[in-house]
């Protein structure tokens, strides 16, 4: 045997001249936006790998979603997203929340997609677009608006012709706003995907050949691609896009699956888990650090892209959050923190150091240097030295209306003739006796019941029917029923009315002759609820109520977690944004305040407050997200 033996000074020339050949070939295949870029061929499929721009590509991405982050810390994330080692942000594009009424488009503010596109170009992040319609995403409804549901014969992601309506007049809107972002037109979006995860739905075989034609039709020319998890991978595909994955573990049978059906093509990993989503009553979910980063650095070593959901989740502000139908029903908290890389206050992880190490290997320059933390603030706690009960709220609600038979929240004629999305609805009737009143399954989701405005009991999941005093003379019944959430997936989405949906029945008689008042809780409603004759709280104030106080901030806001010990059930606003909701059923105990929800100097708070109350709220610099859970 020959031994050669290499002399120190020509082992160090060979050792610079292997990594500078390894850092050419993961130039090549791992490349950002930066340098000179061919636009004439975007993201292709070549044999093994994608190209872009005619070059080796490998997408390094993460999901981000811009309508659970203020505005503010827009840019903040992504350049945490560029960080960690990712090229590739994932944005989902809620129908619901850019056409809340038929009539009505928003794309300003908090739903500026064209700035937040723009944003991504800046950071050097190239993007891939989910516009829908149904992006699932754990929203309300999957992202669809609630007044599709008017209609009683609606069949929700079909060729049902007055779904495929609504699409058009959607598409029509967002579309042209994002065809100019392309790859091809000197944009970032480099792929487009064809609804999300239809293969666990599919119902309707003809459903996803019309949405594909609808986006080639307005102008959409990049990559298109669909998503699926295990459960839809084989049902949910198209002709001429290409097929991706979701999931949390190596399944090697769906891999081998794909390579079957799409033979010299890529594999693309478009929802890599990084945890999962927490429902009211439950447990936090976590995902072990060491198992996510063991899943991704096995995807890469086998030469696949990864997109990670999420990289960062945010936080389910307002009434958004969507919930779960099986085994029972569940509604999501309203953080969305999900375990993620990059907290639900922005913070890092040991998954995101973890990411950034493996990542670091595969990028052409040294990662860019890590964005420093804001300022986590413990405030003082505010005191609630107004309240308002809900009875002397209702007359600055919508004008109620009277029918014969409970009417299901979507079909309430209020805002525009679009119905009531979210939030609360009240039901108000008249009864001469006592005995058992009794819901079935007709109370969605959860109702306060009151006899003469005195609380009797609970309608919620297995609650099914109440005892009520057999007083003398005629009494008030009333039903305050809120939406606790949606359902976002599955075969069930179709009947997803809130409200009173069926007869309610009080000694098997139905009731009849309501007075329903629509409490959704918008900045309209507060701007009237200012006028009200507030007052002092009692020692015993009536509950359900509203209590009012206030915050004072010294200089620039900063981030902080509003704890509420002493509290029962309700929701939150400061200064008129709808912080989320709150319950002592957990996990969830703290909800996060982003400074740029705060002025410097005074800011007011409205709690409405369901049951219990203790007349102050706590502001801690930390974040409690209830006992968690190993996935």
């Amino acid at each position: 045997m020959v031994v050669f033996r290499i002399r120190r000074d020509h082992r160090r020339r060979y050792i610079i001249l292997f990594l500078s050949l390894a850092g050419f070939i993961i130039y090549r295949q791992f490349g950002g936006q930066s340098g000179k870029i061919n636009r004439s061929t975007g993201l292709r499929v070549n044999s093994s790998q994608f190209t872009l721009g005619g070059e080796q590509f490998c997408i390094l991405g993460g999901s981000l979603h811009y309508f659970r982050v203020p505005r503010a810390y827009w840019k903040d994330r992504m350049m945490k997203m560029k960080a960690c080692g990712l090229n590739t942000l994932t944005v989902d594009v809620p129908w619901s929340l850019h056409q809340p009424e038929k009539e009505e488009f928003s794309f300003q503010e908090g739903h500026d997609l064209e700035s937040f596109l723009h944003l991504a170009t800046e950071v050097g992040l190239w993007v891939i677009l989910r516009p829908g319609p149904y992006v699932g995403s754990d929203l309300d409804l999957g992202g669809l608006p609630s007044w599709l549901l008017r209609d009683k014969e609606m069949r929700l992601r079909s060729t049902y012709p007055g779904f495929l309506a609504a699409v058009s007049e959607y598409f029509n809107k967002l579309i042209p706003k994002v065809v100019p972002f392309q790859f091809k037109k000197g944009g970032p979006i480099i792929a487009v995907q064809v609804e999300n995860e239809y293969g666990s739905h599919a119902i309707d075989g003809k459903y996803m050949s019309f949405l594909k034609e609808a986006l080639l039709e307005r102008g959409i020319t990049e990559l298109l691609l669909t998503s699926d998890n295990h459960e839809g991978l084989k049902y949910g595909g198209i002709e001429g896009a290409l097929r991706a994955l979701n999931l949390q573990k190596i399944n090697y049978d769906d891999i081998k699956y794909l390579k079957t059906v799409q033979s010299n093509s890529p594999m693309l990993v478009m929802e890599l888990w990084t945890g999962r989503r927490d429902g009211w009553g439950g447990l936090h979910h976590s995902f072990p650090a060491e198992d996510l980063v063991a899943v991704a650095r096995e995807a890469l070593r086998q030469g696949m892209s990864i997109n990670l959901y999420l990289f960062h989740g945010g936080t389910n502000f307002g009434f958004i959050n969507g919930a779960m139908a099986y085994p029972s029903y569940k509604a999501l908290v309203t953080s969305y923190d999900y375990d993620a890389p990059l907290s639900e206050a922005g913070e890092y992880t040991p998954k995101f150091h973890l990411l950034r190490d493996l990542l670091s290997r595969f990028n052409r320059e040294t990662l860019p240097v890590m964005p420093s933390l804001r300022l986590k603030e413990e405030y003082e706690p505010a005191i609630m030295f107004q309240h308002l009960s809900l009875w002397d709220a209702l007359p600055f609600t919508h004008k109620p209306f009277k029918s014969n038979l409970p009417i299901n929240m979507e079909n309430l004629p209020v805002n525009n003739g679009n119905g009531q999305a979210y939030g609360y609805t009240l039901y108000e009737t008249v009864i001469i006796t006592g005995g058992f009143l009794k819901a079935g399954h007709n109370i969605k989701d959860r109702a306060l019941v009151f006899v003469n405005q005195s609380f009797i009991g609970i309608f919620y999941q297995r609650n099914l029917d109440l005892a009520v005093s057999d007083d003398k003379g005629k009494r008030t019944l009333s039903l305050l029923i809120e939406n606790c959430g949606r359902v976002h997936y599955g075969k069930d989405m179709d009947d997803q009315r809130k409200g009173i949906v069926g007869d309610i029945l009080l000694n098997n008689v139905p009731l009849r002759d309501f007075t329903i008042y629509s409490l959704d809780m918008t900045s309209d409603f507060f701007d009237r609820l200012y006028s009200a004759p507030w007052k002092f709280p009692p020692n015993k104030p009536s509950f359900p109520g509203f209590f009012q106080g206030r915050i004072f901030v010294n200089g620039y806001p900063s981030d902080t977690f509003i704890k509420l010990p002493g509290w029962s059930k309700g929701v939150i606003f400061i200064n008129g944004q709808n912080i989320g909701r709150y319950w002592d059923a957990g996990p969830q105990q703290a909800l996060f305040l982003p400074g740029p929800f705060l002025n410097s100097g005074m800011n007011q708070i409205i709690v409405f407050e369901e049951a219990e109350g203790d007349f102050k709220i706590q502001f801690e610099d930390s974040p409690d997200l209830g006992m968690t859970v190993d996935i």
